[in-house]
């Protein structure tokens, strides 16, 4: 599934400038989690589909301190029902 998938969740998406790490904050947290299952350095080519899968999923089960102690997954089921 896609968020195109889920049209009733209404986000908004904003688009940052090339190079500009510091406009995507969240991105590069995503990524530094990311890099817990994936060195850097090591093309995605070997790694298969359910391997990303299992990893995006591990890192959308975890609670954060940001998310007022909720995963990700949590609030996209709350914002889904």
């Amino acid at each position: 599934a896609s968020l195109e998938d889920e049209p009733k969740l209404n986000l908004k998406i904003y688009f940052c400038h090339a190079y500009s790490a510091w406009e995507r904050g969240s991105n590069e947290n995503f990524n530094k989690l990311l890099r817990e299952f994936i060195p850097k350095g090591i093309s995605l080519h070997h790694f298969t589909d359910e391997e990303m899968i299992e990893a995006t999923k591990s890192i959308n089960l975890r609670v954060r301190e940001v998310n007022d102690y909720q995963s990700a997954e949590e609030i996209y089921q709350k914002m889904k029902n």
